[in-house]
């Protein structure tokens, strides 16, 4: 069954293409929402999708991008919205 999600990941994940990694993780994975950051340096993702990728997902945003360095990943579930797509909001 689809869920919905939102994800805080904070550290050091703007400004090192945590977005864009993020993004391309997303779609691979068939999830749908966005990436945005947030102006305490944070990252924010709304994401709905089925449990096992959702699962993967957060998991992967545990890790980060490449030049990231993930500090804390928090997740708090709400009602679905149904997205379409994943995008990068700015």
């Amino acid at each position: 069954m689809p869920k919905h999600i939102n994800i805080t990941i904070s550290g050091r994940v703007q400004g090192v293409g945590f977005r864009r990694a993020a993004r391309d993780q997303a779609r691979y994975m068939g999830i749908k929402g966005y990436v945005k950051n947030l102006s305490d340096g944070s990252v924010f993702v709304e994401a709905e999708g089925d449990d096992p990728n959702l699962a993967l997902f957060i998991q992967w945003c545990r890790q980060g991008s490449s030049y990231s360095q993930v500090e804390e990943v928090t997740v708090e579930h709400k009602s679905w919205i149904g997205f379409s797509t994943f995008e990068t909001l700015y």
